[in-house]
């Protein structure tokens, strides 16, 4: 009920319900249009607002904070341009299937419908983008719908959520009671789904295991280990799930990803059963969908997935699985199947490619990123997060570091460049105790710079190591493959990257030799704020497997070239 004295504002009753709901830091841009909520805040120090540069920056780093906890990431934005700016985040979310709750400010109730300044129908704009946007247009409905917002977020297949928020309702006062959270209802796989995975196991003669999705717990991660180790599977983590199994462990055989080992797929399409938990089998997962064929796989399928539509949507499986992956782990930890040890030779097999692959080439470069990773994978903690942004230079991160829990790897399913700084400053804010390395090549730092400032405010310590080699990289990659020496709108201008840094009040240095790259490790690590170390790669070293001379040979080998 709305009422005129007592009571709480719309703006203190939201603030309480984010505490109620575990919020303790949340991203924004602040506008106008969520006045009252700001100076709701203002008397509730246990929410720490960052305040950031861009509603880019924001939306990222509250998905990536998600990423990080667990729990629904927070973004506030302003009303039009604002909410615009954050949508890179919101997609994220929904293809990463992160839960967020992004809060936009909108026009008072009496302006809608004409168009007023900044006002946009939100229900149109992010329909396609997130889980479900509601516009809360009566202040006694904050504690109903904010609950509801939460569960939505993190339910099945988690994901973003966006509640608009009149700037007037926020003003209204109402004597509303707060609503609790509740648990979440989670689905776990039943006696016969799972005898129905044994039955596959028990007559397969080359499984493979990929895991993928989220959500997953260290334990989790630890139960599909354990499964793993008891039979002797190999298993490969999907697309920049890198962190859900240890590549230190003899049964991790890679990543399937944009630039996967050519040997290790060829291999995998000899597989006969694929137990898929958590991925979504998309495209970059499946090498543009041909490890399957579509929509009816020669290997037998096993896909388990905590939503059910998704089930099937590309790949008819041959058992459907819909469970909660920290649910199914937890089941079949434990589960052992007769005969496993006649699959030791393929996984020893699938390994061995792996310790290959990972084992960085020698090359003639002044820099050699591959030599800098192999050095740097011996002196992380294993506790480090280590966050990628989008581009053909994360082939030497993803491919030459170590990873697995507790070590984190938040990376954007989505493609999205514009996430690694943002979402190491999003870890460096959320773990300040762990170490966190920030993997970002020139295009993309260049997208996110700014929010250095924002590191600098609120104290945030972390490696930027920057991959510059003047060019889009990853675009390039594809350009020479189909035009080959036609190169158009890839090269860059860039600032001295140094003097950047150090003007936002980060330690900065370059390295252009790989002899060097361990002096200035030391010094960042011990500079005792952010710090950007540029490294300089050789512009005809596009990724850690291919060059442009070496892409346009292939090009001009091909049947068919021009």
């Amino acid at each position: 009920m709305t009422i005129s004295g007592g009571g709480r504002t719309g703006g203190e009753v939201l603030a309480d319900a984010l505490l109620l709901h575990g919020v303790d830091m949340a991203f924004a841009v602040c506008g106008e249009s969520f006045l009252p909520l700001l100076d709701a805040l203002l008397d509730r120090p246990q929410l720490r607002l960052i305040s950031c540069r861009h509603e880019a920056g924001a939306a990222v780093m509250a998905e990536a904070s998600a990423k990080l906890t667990g729990r629904p990431g927070v973004c506030l934005v302003s009303r039009g341009p604002g909410a615009c700016h954050a949508t890179i985040g919101l997609h994220t979310a929904f293809q990463d299937a992160t839960p967020l709750l992004l809060l936009v400010g909108q026009v008072p109730r009496s302006y809608l419908e004409r168009e007023a300044q900044q006002e946009i129908e939100y229900r149109t704009m992010f329909g396609p983008l997130a889980k479900w946007v509601a516009e809360i247009n009566q202040v006694e409905r904050i504690p109903e719908l904010v609950h509801r917002a939460f569960r939505v977020a993190a339910s099945g297949r988690p994901g973003p959520v966006v509640l608009v928020l009149p700037e007037d309702m926020l003003e209204d006062r109402t004597a509303a009671a707060d609503c609790p959270p509740a648990p979440l209802a989670r689905a776990h796989p039943g006696r016969e789904e799972l005898a129905a995975v044994r039955n596959l196991l028990d007559n397969a003669e080359r499984p493979i295991v990929i895991v993928g999705g989220a959500p997953w717990s260290d334990a989790a991660c630890d139960a599909i280990v354990r499964f793993a180790a008891a039979n002797d599977l190999p298993v490969c983590c999907s697309y920049r799930r890198l962190d859900l199994f240890p590549s230190r462990h003899d049964s991790f055989v890679g990543e399937l990803a944009v630039s996967s080992n050519p040997a290790l797929l060829r291999r995998l399409r000899e597989a006969d059963v694929v137990v898929a938990i958590g991925t979504r089998l998309s495209e970059p997962t499946t090498q543009d969908y041909t490890l399957m064929s579509v929509p009816v796989p020669r290997q037998k399928l096993v896909h388990v997935y905590s939503s059910a539509e998704e089930i099937g949507s590309v790949y008819r499986p041959t058992v459907a699985i819909q469970s909660g992956l920290i649910e199914f782990a937890e089941a079949i930890a434990g589960m052992t199947i007769d005969g496993s040890s006649r699959w030791s030779e393929w996984r020893r097999e699938l390994r061995s490619l792996y310790i290959d692959d990972a084992t960085p080439p020698v090359r003639s470069t002044a820099f050699d990123p591959g030599q800098a990773m192999a050095w740097l994978q011996e002196r992380l903690p294993l506790d480090a997060i280590v966050t990628f942004d989008a581009g053909a230079f994360t082939g030497w991160p993803q491919r030459f570091l170590s990873f697995g829990r507790p070590g984190r790897a938040l990376a954007p399913i989505s493609g999205a460049m514009n996430y690694g700084l943002h979402a190491g400053i999003a870890a460096s804010l959320c773990a300040p105790e762990r170490v966190v390395v920030v993997c970002v090549g020139d295009g993309g730092f260049t997208m996110s710079e700014a929010e250095l400032a924002t590191a600098r405010r609120y104290g945030g310590r972390f490696v930027v190591l920057l991959f510059n080699n003047g060019q889009f990289g990853s675009v390039r990659v594809h350009q020479e493959r189909r035009y080959p020496g036609r190169t158009i709108g890839m090269d860059l201008t860039n600032p001295d990257f140094v003097k950047l840094a150090q003007s936002y009040g980060a330690h900065a240095e370059s390295v252009h030799r790989t002899e060097d790259f361990g002096a200035a490790w030391a010094r960042a690590t011990a500079s005792g704020t952010a710090a950007v170390i540029e490294l300089r790669l050789d512009p005809e070293q596009l990724n850690s497997r291919v060059s442009v001379s070496e892409l346009r040979a292939a090009r001009r080998a091909s049947p068919g070239a021009h």
